[in-house]
């Protein structure tokens, strides 16, 4: 047990390691060498738990998604508490803010095995889909489309926040996001009944709520 929390721990720190350099640097600028420097791991190691630089980069990719959050009665409450959690994080955590440097840096696009924006979208898909069946969206609605444009539009507010004031307002943004997308799609009672306020993500966090995806309690257990 403790070779493998050993383990655990030492991908963590070579993932946030990578992580930095990449938001530091880009992924094309960034080698390993710099990586193993920053996490003051052997090549071996690093070697151990992923096989290139492009492996490093899928796990900074999944680690963005690697956050589980409560269920709601409502799945749109859902995607809201999904998006106001990943905005906190960006302002707040660099392997985060590194998975979205990843997905638009232009350099990164040979990243073709699991491209960050098709797992966003997927992710997002399937949660509408869910509300669609549930009947929290507007007969009109088709979840993938609306899922490429929340997607594509929130990736644009938050460049707006970072180019702006480095993501201090990201938070703010994405609240006014949601407010002009969300009455074009959800049910008026279902719309009614949500929480689109800018502390709601700092409340989840705060209160220890959100968990890590499956992966890593498998890997723990």
């Amino acid at each position: 047990m403790a070779r493998q929390e050993r383990a655990i721990r030492t991908r963590r720190t070579i993932l946030e390691a990578a992580a930095a350099v990449f938001d530091e640097r880009g992924y094309t600028s960034a080698t390993i060498g710099e990586i193993l420097e920053r996490a003051g791991v052997t090549k071996g190691a690093l070697y151990f738990h992923f096989g290139s630089k492009e492996e490093l980069a899928l796990g900074v990719f999944e680690e963005q998604l690697a956050i589980s959050l409560p269920s709601q009665s409502s799945k749109l409450q859902e995607l809201v508490d999904s998006g106001l959690v990943l905005a906190t994080r960006l302002r707040t955590e660099p392997l985060v803010r590194a998975s979205v440097g990843l997905a638009l840096d232009q350099g990164a696009l040979g990243l073709d095995r699991t491209p960050a924006f098709g797992m966003w979208i997927d992710q997002t898909a399937r949660t509408l889909a869910e509300a669609k069946t549930c009947g929290e969206l507007l007969p009109h609605v088709d979840p993938g489309e609306t899922a490429e444009l929340l997607v594509a539009s929130f990736s644009g507010v938050q460049l707006l926040s970072q180019v702006r004031c480095q993501r201090q307002d990201v938070e703010q943004r994405v609240v006014v996001l949601f407010h002009h997308i969300l009455p074009g799609i959800a049910v008026p009672a279902v719309l009614a009944r949500l929480d689109i306020s800018e502390d709601r993500a700092a409340r989840l966090l705060a209160e220890g709520r959100p968990l890590r995806a499956a992966g890593d309690v498998a890997e723990a257990g």
